[in-house]
């Protein structure tokens, strides 16, 4: 570590970072990896037809297992096993899909992917899942689905969201991309409603670069998933068989084998990251200035996607929060500010009306979204930090917290800097 109590002079303004060591890696890859991955290479069954193959079907049995579901289908990507999931259920075309406005742009695009209208909903300010109050008060007769999404370390209100699909007939989507693993009143999540989404795109908990997979308890649902996944093709069980349309949405098994090993590690991986949060949150709580998000206590297993954290510039001469993640990061401590949009206001929710004008009427006719809190969230308080930083040591967690302390102790220095001006300073800094 360099540069405890050695100086005072910000990194951003050409002072001695606080730290100039690696963080953990990630991908965490290890002999395990190697040894799935050339015993798929050498048995030559690489695909992912017939679906599912075998890797597959073993790791998405476990999966399942691991997540309290009867059942749970590989697909090629998390923002394919939302689009499918929807549709899966029963979700019509046209039908208002209720999502929060604060999450990857993919939650929402997948709904209009499978041809439905996104509604966005705002969060809870203290916890940045879906606000339940706000979901309510757009339900209409055309809202068929809501899909609550498990935000970087904390877990949406499964219990209040229960309870207002069951009111109005609605079918639940959870968004997992960030919770593998997490249990909801010692249950898991993506069990809790009719189907489950989560990702493995190379940074989630678990990863083979890209992949993606859909749990249901519903046999019914299972059937629709195998003929959308795998170009109309029923599986031999279905109940029923019907016609459709259906995507090469299917994972390699290739893909799998490194899955398998990645499950294998996740308990272990909850336990360190989980220790290493506790050591910071409990620092965070002594800083002016910053807030840890609640955790609900129904939360019984916690997956930590991103480590989060709410800013108040007040408390560090009045920076803006892009400016301290600036300069947090010039101090050997990489993160993200905005790391998600407002989907609202979100550039990549404009589409051009001349290409697609389905989706630009959709848009255009979904209810006027007021949401202060995904706002507030996204452009001025949210801070993230990757999870592979809690992964290493309690060193390691106290090098975030003497960054952190620099940062303030020096704000001063920082105020009235401007976007522009911040990033002249990074590249100086780079060059150097």
């Amino acid at each position: 570590m360099a540069g405890h109590g050695s100086s005072t002079k910000l990194a951003l303004l050409g002072g001695t970072p606080v730290r100039d060591k690696a963080w953990p890696q990630w991908p965490a890859r290890g002999a395990e990896e190697e040894r799935a991955l050339i015993a798929a290479l050498r048995d030559g069954d690489w695909g992912g037809f017939p679906l599912p193959n075998e890797r597959a079907a073993a790791f998405a049995a476990a999966f399942a297992e691991r997540h309290d579901c009867e059942h749970a289908l590989c697909v090629a990507n998390g923002t394919v096993s939302l689009e499918v999931a929807l549709q899966a259920m029963g979700v019509e075309p046209g039908a208002e899909v209720i999502v929060p406005a604060y999450t990857f742009e993919a939650t929402a695009s997948a709904a209009l992917f499978a041809g439905c209208v996104p509604v966005f909903a705002d969060i809870d300010p203290e916890t940045w899942c879906l606000d339940v109050e706000s979901a309510a008060a757009l339900v209409t007769e055309r809202t068929q689905a809501i899909v609550p999404v498990h935000l970087a370390m904390t877990v949406a209100d499964l219990d209040a969201i229960g309870s207002l699909a069951g009111k109005h007939g609605l079918a639940v989507l959870e968004d997992c991309a960030h919770a593998h693993g997490a249990r909801w009143r010692g249950r898991g999540v993506g069990s809790w409603g009719d189907a489950g989404s989560f990702s493995f795109q190379t940074s989630k908990l678990m990863t083979a670069g890209e992949g993606g997979i859909v749990t249901t308890s519903d046999d019914a649902i299972l059937d629709r998933l195998h003929a959308l996944v795998n170009c109309g093709r029923q599986r031999p069980e279905a109940a029923q068989h019907a016609a459709v349309v259906g995507h090469n949405y299917r994972l390699t098994d290739l893909q799998a084998a490194i899955l398998e090993v990645q499950l294998a590690r996740l308990d272990h991986q909850h336990d360190t990251r989980a220790a290493n949060a506790r050591r910071l949150q409990a620092a965070i709580e002594d800083i002016d200035g910053l807030t840890n998000l609640r955790i609900d206590d129904r939360v019984t297993t916690q997956a930590i996607y991103q480590f989060v954290f709410r800013f108040d510039g007040d408390a560090f001469a009045g920076i803006d929060r892009d400016v301290f993640v600036a300069a947090l990061e010039a101090e050997g401590v990489p993160a993200d500010g905005r790391f998600y949009e407002s989907l609202p206001v979100s550039e990549l929710l404009r589409p051009d009306p001349t290409r697609y004008p389905t989706w630009s009427a959709a848009l255009a006719a979904a209810p006027a979204a007021d949401c202060p809190n995904a706002e507030r969230a996204a452009y001025r308080e949210s801070v993230w930090l990757p999870h592979q930083f809690l992964l290493g040591t309690a060193a390691e967690v106290d090098d975030i917290v003497a960054a952190v302390l620099k940062v303030q102790h020096s704000a001063g220095d920082l105020a009235g800097l401007e976007g522009v001006e911040v990033d002249r300073l990074r590249q100086a800094r780079s060059a150097r």
